[in-house]
C-alpha cells in the first residue's frame, strides 16, 4: 500500500516516530503541501493522511487511487466527506485523544487570567520586587476562583472534563449541549444558553463548529452576559464573531478574554483581539502536549490497520 502524509510536521516535528505507518505499507511524508501539489503528490496513492491539507471533490476526481483517508485531528471538514462517500472512500478521524490536555490548558488559560504569573515573574526579572518598598506586590487583581460559576457550551468529553476540574477548584457548573449521564449531573448542573450566560462568571467554550454553533458568541448573547465574565475559548475560532468580542473587553463588558484558537489560522494581523490587553492569545496548543499526539498517532496508524483489515473504525462519512 502506497501511503501519503501530505502535512505532518505539526503532529510529528521530530520527537514522535512514524513507524506504525511504515508497517503498513510504502510511506511519502511531507511536512507540508500546498494546494497546488496536493493532487500531484497523492497520484497513485491509495491511503491519504491529513490534517489541515484540504482533500476536495477535484482532487479526488483526479487520483483514483485513493481508497482511504485519514485525518490526524478530530475535526474533519478539511475533507469533502460527501465526495469521499460517493467513492465509497472512508474519511476516519481521530477521536477523544486530546481530552485531558485540553482541559488542562483551558485552567492554564483561567489560571493565567486569574493570577498573571507569566507578568508578576517577568516583574521580577526586571527588578520591581528587588525595588519594593514592601515584601509584596501585585501588578493586577488576584482572583480566586472557589465559589465562582464554571458555564460550559459543549459538554461532551472534554467540556466534562473540564467540569470536573472546575468542580474539584469549588466552583458550580453549569453545562449546556452535548450529552448527558448520571456522571455528568452529579457535578454540574443543566441549563439553557440563556440562563448560562446570565449566571456564568467563566465561559469555556468546547462545542463542535456547525452552522449552527457559528458566531454562537456575539454581542446578543455577550450583551446577556454578566458584567466582568472571563471566556474561554480552546474549540473552534469560528465560535467568536471577533469584532464583537474585542468591544466587549475594550469597553470591560468581559473583562478577560483567553482563545488558543481564532477564525483564521494562522492568526492575521487585522484580528481586532491583537490589539486587545486583555485577551490572552496561544497558537492552538491546546491538544499539543507530546502524550496526546502520541495518542493521536497511536489511533491513526490503528484506523488505517482496521482499513486493510476490512473494519474501519472511525468513519465520519459512511
Amino acid at each position: 500500500m502506497k501511503i501519503v502524509i501530505l502535512d505532518g510536521y505539526v503532529e510529528n516535528p521530530g520527537d514522535l516516530s512514524w513507524k506504525g505507518f511504515e508497517q503498513l505499507g510504502e510511506v511519502r511524508i511531507y511536512d507540508r503541501t500546498p494546494e497546488n501539489l496536493i493532487t500531484e503528490r497523492i497520484q497513485g496513492a491509495e491511503a491519504v493522511i491529513t490534517n489541515k491539507t484540504p482533500i476536495r471533490e477535484e482532487t479526488l476526481a483526479a487520483c483514483p487511487s485513493v481508497r482511504y483517508i485519514g485525518v490526524l485531528a478530530t475535526g474533519y471538514n478539511v475533507v469533502d466527506t460527501e465526495a469521499a462517500a460517493r467513492r465509497n472512500i472512508p474519511v476516519c478521524n481521530i477521536p477523544a485523544y486530546g481530552t485531558d490536555a485540553v482541559a488542562q490548558m483551558v485552567f492554564a488559560l483561567l489560571l493565567e487570567v486569574c493570577q498573571h504569573v507569566g507578568e508578576h515573574s517577568a516583574a521580577v526579572k526586571e527588578g520591581e520586587w528587588t525595588k519594593n518598598q514592601d515584601w509584596c506586590f501585585w501588578k493586577y487583581p488576584l482572583i480566586e476562583l472557589k465559589g465562582k460559576t464554571m458555564g460550559i457550551i459543549g459538554f461532551g468529553r472534554i467540556g466534562q472534563s473540564v467540569g470536573k476540574i472546575a468542580h474539584v477548584f469549588g466552583m458550580h457548573v453549569l453545562a449546556y449541549g452535548g450529552s448527558s449521564s448520571s456522571e455528568d449531573t452529579a457535578f454540574a448542573e443543566r441549563v439553557t444558553f440563556e440562563e448560562l450566560c446570565a449566571r456564568s462568571d467563566v465561559i469555556s467554550l468546547h462545542c463542535p463548529l456547525f452552522p449552527s454553533t457559528r458566531g454562537i458568541i456575539n454581542k446578543d448573547s455577550i450583551a446577556m452576559m454578566k458584567d466582568g465574565v472571563i471566556l474561554i475559548n480552546t474549540s473552534r475560532g469560528g465560535l467568536i464573531v471577533e469584532n464583537d468580542l474585542a468591544e466587549a473587553l475594550q469597553c470591560g463588558k468581559i473583562y478577560a478574554a483567553a482563545c488558543d484558537v481564532v477564525s483564521t489560522e494562522p492568526i492575521q494581523q487585522d484580528n481586532p483581539l491583537l490589539k486587545c490587553d486583555n485577551c490572552i492569545l496561544t497558537p492552538h496548543i491546546a491538544w499539543a502536549a507530546k502524550e496526546s499526539r502520541e495518542r493521536l498517532m497511536q489511533i491513526a496508524v490503528e484506523n488505517l490497520r482496521c482499513f486493510c483489515e476490512g473494519k474501519p473504525q472511525n468513519v465520519v462519512n459512511l
